[in-house]
């Protein structure tokens, strides 16, 4: 299994259930990664999406204890165990976790790979990620080079970021 994250420099990821920032290179990247195979999700997550609904073109696996809880075109599930289970129908590789906070912390442990947009700045966050830099289990695999936010279409004018991958060692 896989991850996908975006972070700032203290490894925050949200803040009030919401995203730090919409870069929409870092949107593509996700796009890119993610269409065509299984994403894992929380219903927050779900519900921060565009009309509350799942993402095209890819198997949407929402974990949710709420019994009455069944968005359109998602398959819910009620725990990491029935999880695990319902996502042995898919080559591990083709499987992503995209969070949010704990969805990222219950996952983490089964993921080999963890594919990190880092944003060079430091925002108000209520939700975070691991320190991948700091944990003895993971490597920085690559480091892509540094790109610029686009005033036009991203909500953080001027801001840096990259684009990295983390292997388990």
């Amino acid at each position: 299994m896989k991850l996908v994250v975006a972070v700032d420099k203290n490894w925050g990821i949200g803040y009030k259930g919401e995203l730090l920032a919409r870069v929409r290179a870092d949107l593509r990247y996700f796009q890119s990664l993610t269409k065509g195979n299984v994403v894992i999700l929380g219903s927050k997550t779900l519900a921060t999406f565009p009309g509350g609904r799942v993402l095209k073109d890819r198997v949407n696996v929402v974990l949710s204890r709420r019994k009455d809880y069944a968005p359109e075109g998602a398959i819910v599930v009620d725990s990491i165990e029935s999880l695990l289970q319902e996502i042995k129908k898919y080559d591990t590789d083709t499987v992503f976790a995209i969070g949010g906070a704990t969805v990222y912390e219950q996952l983490l442990p089964y993921c080999d790979t963890a594919y990190v947009t880092k944003f060079e700045k430091e925002f108000e966050s209520d939700a975070f990620f691991p320190n991948l830099d700091k944990s003895e289990e993971w490597e920085l695999t690559e480091y892509g080079e540094e790109q610029t936010t686009n005033p036009e279409t991203d909500t953080e004018p001027e801001m840096t970021f990259r684009f990295c991958t983390y292997k388990r060692k």
